[in-house]
């Protein structure tokens, strides 16, 4: 089995990832099927540790919104009250290498 783990930052976020493993990210603004390429942070290789040196290969496999959230916007005693929501586009991307 395989113990490399790595650590990458895609939109704002921070994940640790291993090879094999599926994600949601936010949009990358790539079609499903292409591969990408992310940087990564710091990698794991079960001995050793490597920091601001590593890579990771994934391949985007689907595009998808994610859950709707609700924005409820409300003032006491002056009968304002507003709703709205958001739905964020996500990618399910697939890690398919980690290099040191």
């Amino acid at each position: 089995m395989n113990k490399t783990l790595a650590v990458i930052k895609t939109g704002g976020k921070q994940y640790l990832v291993r090879e094999g493993e599926e994600l949601q990210v936010e949009k990358l603004g790539k079609p499903a099927g292409t591969k990408v390429e992310l940087p990564a942070l710091l990698v794991w290789t079960g001995d050793k540790l490597y920091l601001d040196s590593g890579t990771v290969q994934a391949e985007i496999l689907a595009e998808k919104k994610d859950r709707k959230i609700a924005i409820f916007k409300y003032k006491s005693k002056t009968r304002y009250r507003k709703t709205k929501g958001h739905r964020q586009k996500i990618v399910v991307i697939k890690i398919i290498k980690i290099t040191a």
